[in-house]
C-alpha cells in the first residue's frame, strides 16, 4: 500500500498570495499532477490539515477543484487556519466518515486497505496550538482497540513533540501525554504522521516512528536558535509517501517538480558508466 500525504496548502482565494509572496493554489496545482505522474500510483491521498489560509467557502471550494484530477480518492483532517465546522461543511463525505466520532470533531477511519488509517482532528476554535481533548483520545482507544491485529496508521495536524523551531513549538499538540499513553498500549500501530511545521521531520513518539510532512508550497526556516523570529524560506516543495511493504511502514520524501533524470548507474554490459576501462 502507498499513501501519499499532503499537508499545509494554505490555499487562499483567486487573486491573493500568501504573506504577499507564495501562489500557493499554483503549487498545489504542481503537486497534483506529481502525485498523478507517480508510478506505481498511490493509493490513497491524505491531507494533514491546513488546506486553507482563512477557513473560508472559497478557499474549500478552490482546494476541492484543484483536486479534482486526482485520479485515488483523498481524505483530510483539519488544521489551525481551518476548522471542524469549515471542513464538515466542504467535505460532507468526510462528516459522513466521522458521525458518531467525539462530539464536533472530525475524527474518521479509513478501512478496506492493507494498512488502517485513523485520521484525528487536532483543531482548536480560534486558536493556533492543537488538542484531542478528552472525548477525542476516548474515541481514539477504542478505534484501535476495535482491531489490534490491523497495522494501523495514526494521522493529525498538531505535532506531539518539539521540533526545536520554537514559534512553531508553542503551537503544539497540547494533549500529547494522554495521546502518547495511548498509543503505548496499541502495539499495531506504525507509525504517527502529522504536519503544521512545513518541514520534514522524524523523531520518535511513544516507541513509533513519528514524522512532520513537508509543504508543496512555503517551507518554515530552519531556524533551531532560542528567540528566533517567524520566517520561511522557499525550499524545493515536496511530499511523503508512506510505502506498507514487508510488514513495516517507510516514508520516502519526494520532491515536487521536473528534475534531472533518471540516468542509468551501467551500461549495456553492466559496466559502471564513467569507469575507467
Amino acid at each position: 500500500m502507498l499513501i501519499a500525504q499532503l499537508t499545509d496548502t494554505h490555499i487562499r482565494v483567486p487573486g491573493s498570495l500568501a504573506y504577499g509572496v507564495v501562489d500557493t493554489a499554483a503549487f498545489l496545482e504542481r503537486a497534483v499532477a506529481h502525485l498523478r505522474a507517480l508510478s506505481p500510483q498511490p493509493d490513497l491521498v491524505i491531507v494533514t490539515g491546513d488546506l486553507t489560509d482563512f477557513d473560508q467557502p472559497e478557499e474549500y471550494a478552490r482546494f476541492r477543484a484543484l483536486l479534482a484530477g486526482l485520479p485515488m480518492p483523498m481524505f483530510a483532517v483539519p488544521g489551525n487556519h481551518d476548522s471542524s465546522a469549515g471542513l464538515r461543511a466542504a467535505f460532507p463525505e468526510l462528516a459522513v466518515r466521522a458521525a458518531g466520532a467525539a462530539g464536533d470533531k472530525l475524527n474518521y477511519v479509513l478501512e478496506g486497505h492493507p494498512v488502517r488509517v485513523v485520521m484525528l482532528d487536532s483543531s482548536v476554535p480560534g486558536k493556533p496550538h492543537g488538542e484531542l481533548g478528552r472525548e477525542g483520545l476516548a474515541w481514539l482507544e477504542a478505534q484501535l482497540a476495535a482491531a489490534p491485529e490491523r497495522p494501523t496508521l495514526v494521522a493529525l495536524h498538531h505535532p506531539p513533540f518539539l521540533t526545536g523551531i520554537g514559534h512553531m513549538d508553542v503551537q503544539n499538540l497540547r494533549d500529547a501525554d494522554g495521546l502518547e499513553a495511548v498509543l503505548q498500549r496499541h502495539s499495531q500501530v506504525q507509525a504517527l504522521v502529522c504536519g503544521h511545521v512545513h518541514r520534514a521531520v522524524t523523531t520518535r513518539f511513544a516507541g513509533l516512528p513519528a514524522s512532520i510532512g513537508p509543504a508543496p508550497a512555503h517551507a518554515v526556516s530552519l531556524a533551531l536558535h532560542p528567540g528566533a523570529p517567524p520566517s520561511f524560506h522557499m525550499e524545493p516543495p515536496s511530499l511523503h509517501l508512506h510505502l506498507f511493504t514487508d510488514g513495516r511502514l517507510v516514508t520516502h520524501t519526494s520532491f515536487i517538480g521536473p528534475y534531472d533524470g533518471p540516468y542509468p548507474f551501467f551500461d549495456r554490459n553492466n559496466r559502471l558508466v564513467g569507469a575507467p576501462a
